[in-house]
């Protein structure tokens, strides 16, 4: 028992901590759905994709340490067909977003548009953030580096829970900052541009990821 918190843990948990701040920091897809709903929907509806992509997170990092990202390696098929159809899901939403604004434009109806259902938020986090198999690769090496062999399996749980609560709460964090004080009269002002900027992202980051080797 006293060795459950020994040095070696300590170090693999203040390394992983570091790693995956700088990761879930950098703008990416994930950023993007957070941003894009707070801003166009609502602050709840950011907090429900950053749910989402929370969910994900657990679903990503807990097959990791599983060994899917192994599987990924070996079977490279597997893995282009996982990346084609996550590419093809941001191609997709791209698409969406861009006739949507297109759509308001035509008709000139309230800035807001279409709502998004509780659901339809919580699952376009999700899907965006398991639209990326790269996430398995990461989480693989990350583990296989920063996590010793021997660490028991509360460890295992321990790192999952961490990882999970720092995308959880740093999306929900993007989601309210985005619906306080002048960003979202600002974001009013150009809404059309920003969605028909917004959607083009998502298509250039879906045939990136569909095209990466």
């Amino acid at each position: 028992m006293e060795d459950m918190l020994g040095p070696p843990l300590w170090a693999s948990l203040a390394t992983i901590t570091a790693v995956w701040l700088i990761t879930v920091i950098s703008p990416g897809p994930n950023f993007l759905a957070t941003a894009h709903a707070a801003l166009s929907q609502s602050r709840r509806a950011g907090v429900l994709v950053a749910a989402g992509i929370a969910v994900g997170t657990t679903l990503w990092a807990t097959v990791s340490l599983a060994g899917l990202g192994l599987l990924f390696q070996t079977a490279g098929w597997l893995y282009a067909a996982v990346k084609l159809a996550g590419g093809a899901y941001l191609v997709y939403l791209g698409l969406r977003t861009i006739a949507a604004a297109h759509r308001r434009q035509a008709a000139a109806p309230s800035p807001t548009g279409a709502r998004l259902t509780g659901r339809q938020a919580f699952r376009r986090g999700l899907l965006t953030d398991l639209a990326n198999p790269k996430a398995a690769a990461f989480f693989t090496s990350l583990f296989a580096v920063a996590v010793p062999p021997t660490a028991p399996l509360w460890f295992d749980a321990a790192i999952v829970a961490l990882v999970v609560a720092m995308a959880g709460a740093w999306y929900a964090t993007v989601a309210w900052a985005m619906t306080a004080g002048p960003i979202p009269a600002l974001y009013r002002r150009a809404e059309r541009a920003i969605a028909y900027l917004t959607g083009a992202v998502f298509m250039g980051l879906g045939v990136r990821l569909a095209a990466d080797r």
